[in-house]
């Protein structure tokens, strides 16, 4: 009889595990071993598209994704079986729902952009295991700005009316950002500071799933804390459109909670099985507060900027609470203080608006017109291409 594979261990970064069994059951340690699991189809993909200049590569994916892989006679097979996935869609997908929950949040305007970027993100970079990969690149510190730009274009594109649509943008940058994801992971595997005992693969499943939690889950609290929650409805469909994304990113359909109870089970035991932020989540979460600053070539500039970064750190510090917030260095602004009444007197405005029909479709139309000037004014005259990476940007 052909032997068992034995599961790889999960990393040192998994703790906490006899209270998580206590709570969890099973789930802990299935969980525990998805953290050594990457993204085999897209890996092999990256692996071969690695071996062709780097203008071909590129030139093949935008025509896979435009025309379809049968367009492409010198695909390799890695490719050819990565888009045979791709171009099937789950039977649960629900492109109406999805559209609902898309725009749902679209209509949030700078609401939203908050959620995203003071909640989603920076917890995303408490992770002192998961957020690994982005320190090895030294991305982010690089370039704070330019990243939330292109985050916030992803966001935006998988958010609007079919945009998740085989020939859509927001497909095309899912499946782009996916490749890219295969390449870091090849590069980080490679690089001789990979501690993988530690760590596990790099952006393993456990991390991937935890991303589209952030995008979603943490979005949809984020904006109740705001007062501008999204209705009931809303929120199952914003959670439907992101297991979708999950899918085309390479999240095993296991970890894609198929209702708001299912995902906010996920997300506790997730983050109650991992350690509190370390200086790499500090350095990551300051880069994106203060990039303005260190980029402002005037005085006049980096005043207006430490001013931004000021309200910056207290917004978020209110979004993912004190704790947190201490354990990233943040300082304690006082006029924090006066965010929960704001917010409650948003909540009741924004319900009052909702409560009109035309307000309503007004106040949705502004706050996806907001999306489109920050999207816009981010990006500046360089369009995101989401390129696969050529290199590290740093060596450990």
């Amino acid at each position: 009889m052909p032997s068992r594979a034995v599961p790889s261990p999960p990393p040192t970064r998994f703790v906490h595990l006899d209270e998580a069994r206590s709570r969890f059951g099973a789930q802990v340690d299935r969980l525990g071993t998805l953290f050594t699991v990457g993204d085999p189809l897209a890996d092999q993909a990256a692996a071969a598209l690695a071996s062709l200049p780097r203008a071909e590569r590129e030139a093949l994916v935008a025509s896979a994704l435009a025309e379809g892989i049968d367009a492409c006679p010198k695909a390799p097979e890695p490719l050819r079986a990565l888009f045979a996935t791709l171009d099937h869609t789950p039977f649960w997908v629900d492109t109406k729902r999805a559209a609902r929950g898309g725009r749902a949040f679209l209509a949030t305007g700078i609401a939203g952009g908050f959620a995203l970027a003071f909640a989603s993100l920076v917890l995303g970079y408490c992770s002192p295991a998961g957020n690994k990969p982005l320190a090895f690149s030294g991305r982010l510190r690089e370039n704070a700005p330019r990243r939330l730009a292109e985050t916030s274009r992803f966001v935006q594109a998988v958010s609007l009316p079919g945009g998740m649509g085989r020939f859509a943008d927001g497909f095309a940058i899912a499946v782009r950002v996916r490749l890219m994801h295969a390449q870091v992971r090849r590069m980080c595997l490679a690089a001789p500071g990979w501690d993988r005992g530690a760590w596990g693969t790099p952006i393993n499943q456990v991390d991937m799933a935890g991303t589209v939690l952030l995008f979603s889950l943490i979005v949809i609290d984020g904006l109740a804390k705001l007062g501008f929650p999204l209705r009931a409805n809303g929120s199952e469909d914003l959670l439907h459109l992101w297991r979708h994304v999950g899918v085309v990113l390479g999240v095993a359909e296991e970890l894609l909670p198929a209702s708001e109870r299912e995902a906010r089970r996920l997300w506790d035991l997730i983050a109650s099985t991992q350690e509190g932020p370390d200086a790499d989540a500090r350095a990551l979460a300051s880069a994106l507060i203060e990039g303005g600053v260190q980029r402002a070539t005037t005085p006049e500039g980096r005043q207006e900027a430490s001013r931004r970064a000021a309200i910056g750190y207290g917004l978020s510090r209110y979004l993912i609470g004190h704790e947190v917030a201490d354990a990233l260095g943040y300082p304690r602004p006082t006029w924090s203080v006066a965010l929960p009444a704001l917010s409650a007197a948003l909540r009741a405005i924004v319900g009052a608006v909702r409560r009109v029909g035309p307000l309503e479709d007004w106040l949705a139309s502004v706050g996806e017109r907001r999306w489109e000037a920050v999207v816009t004014a981010g990006l500046g005259a360089t369009p995101a291409t989401f390129a696969i990476p050529e290199s590290l940007a740093v060596s450990r």
